[in-house]
């Protein structure tokens, strides 16, 4: 048995990592600490001063574990990696678990390729001048273009072919026909020149615009000269293109730095962080990444957490990041990223000048998405919430937080299913929608059909709810405790009286409302207390009424149509003697159709799984006996 306090006096004086755990053995907390036995003892000695996040999370700690380490370094290290498995409820999370992509160039090779790639290979330091990597990009779609323009200026090759080795081996491949490489495989240009094209696609890259855009327009205008205006025309939309990558590529600086700028912007419960990529001196991309259950968390909380954690997945780590407030964990960050790096990394704080104008424009775009997040959250909650009190005010109730549907559906009376929807503040809740098959009725009975459905819905429900409290147990565990605030009928008059008829004899007090429709069967009004309400068309309350009717009739008509389907596949070969679900599937998963067994021999049908001689003689008469 783990006894907290008699763990506790067993805590090392060590740094390292502790794990905390609940009842059911989830890690709901992970952090690190210089002193293992300091740190953990302060959660549990009282008279601390404590958030009411902290407080919940000490409440559900059922023990812990902690792992030692040789430094507060590598402590940081293994509590980056095991946030980044477990994502622990109580620590602050990134929501955004991004992998970035890069262009590879192979240097190192005769002729060389440009690659996407989605992380940086660390190999051997002499590696470094057999591949060089640019990015990370934020838009896959960036990369693609920007290498096909790349291939379309400077014709760099796109294969996996061993060059020089197989040059000669194979016909040069469509690149070639299009005119988008000049084939070094079948030896169609010199290693050299191939080479200094190559060199002029690294200029490119490394944002060298310049003699690119000049090399571009004298061949332009040497093709117009000699009135080739298709060609020239080719030139100037590829200088187009390369202009549209400089726009996008906006200077943010004169000193070719790698560098981040983090900006965060922060609601009462929210947070939003802002990246700027800048490499070489240049605004390559930008992205964001949100916080969630926040409120509690203090700015450089949560830029510490944003670091440990974005830096942990990316491969990449720039030079210096640019961020808004002073970190006390800042020198332990910096020799963290520095190891990753494997060079000097930055932690800076701007005070002044471009560099924290950069910094308050990162702030701004992140204030600028949260904002359009509230907007949004707005809208949803006018389609949710706010349709769910316009009902409520129709029908004079009072809080509506559960709804629940109920349709019917047949085909002639055969095989009739019940369904039953639910919608909590006006949202699906899928996991609680259930299935009936009709069992007491015969033949097309909508409303004996209800009747059932209901019944045995409630009585299950009151059920539950008996056996729930005998054992003491929290009744939302069971699968029809919970009742509706509200339950909407498919119809008018006659389907709410079934519902009310069964309210009555189970004694339960729901409100009942019919959604009555038009002899367009479009919904025009809601019955409730024998009078007909009529109700705006226009409004978000009408709007989420129609989508409860139309979840309900799809809900019912998808389970009736399955059994429908499996009822076919009975109908015929479960009345063959000796072959029943099992060989049934087996034989349907081997020939793939009815029609399929029907036509197949004796011997094919002995073969097949599940099979013997008996049982494949008796389906082969069965089915030729079925055609004669």
């Amino acid at each position: 048995m783990f006894v907290i306090s008699e763990e506790l006096k067993k805590l090392p004086d060590k740094p390292g990592v502790y794990i905390m755990q609940d009842a059911k053995d989830e890690i709901i907390y992970v952090g690190k600490a210089v002193n293992l036995k300091n740190r953990v003892r302060q959660y549990f000695q009282s008279g601390r001063n404590r958030t009411s996040k902290i407080e919940q999370m000490i409440a559900r700690i059922d023990h812990f574990e902690y792992i030692v380490t040789d430094s507060e370094l590598e402590a940081l290290v293994l509590e980056c990696n095991l946030i980044k498995e477990h994502s622990p409820k109580y620590n602050t999370m990134l929501k955004d678990g991004k992998a970035y992509p890069f262009i590879k160039a192979t240097v190192g090779e005769a002729y060389p390729r440009l690659l996407m790639v989605r992380k940086m290979e660390k190999g051997k330091k002499e590696d470094a001048r057999k591949v060089k990597y640019f990015g990370p990009f934020t838009s896959s779609t960036a990369v693609k273009d920007t290498l096909e323009l790349v291939r379309k200026i400077f014709f760099v090759r796109n294969c996996n072919r061993n060059l020089p080795k197989d040059i000669g081996k194979a016909r040069p491949c469509l690149y070639y026909d299009i005119g988008q490489c000049k084939a070094p495989c079948y030896g169609y240009i010199r290693q050299e020149d191939y080479q200094k094209d190559f060199q002029g696609a690294l200029e490119l890259l490394n944002g060298n615009y310049g003699p690119v855009v000049s090399m571009l327009e004298e061949k332009m205008y040497a093709a117009s000269e000699k009135m080739e205006f298709e060609e020239a025309a080719q030139y100037r939309d590829l200088v187009n293109s390369v202009k549209h990558i400089v726009q996008k590529q906006k200077i943010t600086s004169s000193e070719m730095e790698d560098r981040d700028i983090i900006g965060m912007a922060r609601t009462h419960d929210e947070a939003v962080v802002q990246v700027f990529f800048v490499r070489t001196g240049k605004l390559i991309g930008r992205d964001h990444f949100y916080f969630k259950h926040v409120k509690e968390d203090s700015n450089e909380e949560i830029i510490t957490a944003f670091i440990k954690q974005f830096y942990a997945g990316t491969p990449y780590i720039p030079r210096e990041l640019f961020i808004q407030t002073e970190l006390e964990e800042a020198g332990l960050l910096t020799e963290w990223l520095s190891n990753k790096r494997e060079q000097k990394v930055y932690i800076r704080v701007p005070k002044k000048g471009q560099k924290e104008r950069l910094v308050e424009l990162a702030e701004k775009n992140a204030s600028i998405i949260l904002q359009k997040d509230a907007e949004k959250i707005r809208r949803e909650e006018a389609k949710t919430i706010g349709a769910v009190k316009e009902i409520q005010d129709w029908l004079g109730l009072g809080s509506i937080c559960r709804m629940e549907s109920y349709d019917i559906s047949n085909t002639n009376g055969f095989e009739s299913v019940g369904s039953m929807v639910v919608f909590e503040n006006g949202k699906p809740k899928r996991s609680d929608y259930r299935k009936f098959k009709i069992k007491t009725i015969t033949g097309s009975d909508d409303y004996g059909s209800m009747y059932e459905v209901l019944t045995r819905r409630f009585t299950h429900g009151l059920r539950e709810q008996q056996e729930m409290r005998e054992k003491n147990l929290d009744e939302a565990l069971g699968k029809f405790t919970r009742f509706p605030d509200l339950i909407l009928m498919d119809g008018g008059k006659g389907q709410v009286n079934v519902a009310l008829k069964v309210m009555e004899e189970l004694r339960l007090n729901i409100p009942v409302c019919g959604m009555v429709k038009d002899d367009t069967h479009s919904t025009r009004g809601l019955y409730y207390n024998n009078i007909e309400i009529p109700i705006d068309t226009h409004s978000e309350g009408f709007k989420l009424i129609t989508r409860v009717q139309d979840e309900t009739h799809r809900f019912a008509i998808e389970y009736h149509r399955s059994l429908r389907s499996k009822t076919q596949v009975h109908s015929i070969l479960n009345d063959i003697e000796g072959v029943g679900d099992v060989r049934r599937k087996a034989l349907m998963k081997y020939f793939k159709s009815i029609e399929a067994i029907r036509n197949a021999s004796l011997e094919e049908l002995e073969q097949a799984p599940s099979m013997n001689g008996l049982v494949a003689e008796k389906v082969y008469h069965f089915f030729h006996k079925q055609g004669e």
